[in-house]
């Protein structure tokens, strides 16, 4: 398992608590601090979508131009995302194949991340 995310946020430490009190090993990877590639964020789009990766809610998203938040599209979330790792929903994780994005433990429990 890979758990991808910003070592500094909240919903990251709780899934990394979570994940140690289960007793799960995983691998972290900061993409804030070691960075993102475009084919990693590709593979991503492809699994779930670009639209469930983009964080709406933070400021980042909040910050950015009225017309490139109404205009928003595939191409310019990738970019943008790549840009801006923050802007992406955390945490993500890569387990048996699948992708996950967000912490809820009973949800992680029933997709059988626990």
């Amino acid at each position: 398992m890979k758990l991808y995310g910003i070592k500094n946020c909240d919903t990251v430490k709780k899934a990394r608590k979570w994940l140690d009190d289960q007793g799960i090993s995983y691998d972290f990877h900061d993409f804030k601090k070691d960075g993102l590639s475009s084919e990693k964020l590709s593979e991503w789009e492809q699994a779930i979508g670009w639209e469930p990766l983009l964080n709406r809610r933070g400021t980042t998203w909040r910050k950015l131009p009225d017309e490139v938040r109404d205009t928003i599209s595939a191409q310019s979330a990738h970019d943008i995302m790549l840009e801006n790792p923050s802007i992406i929903k955390r945490p993500v994780v890569e387990h048996d194949g699948d992708v996950f994005v967000g912490f809820k433990a009973d949800e992680w429990a029933e997709k059988g991340i626990g």
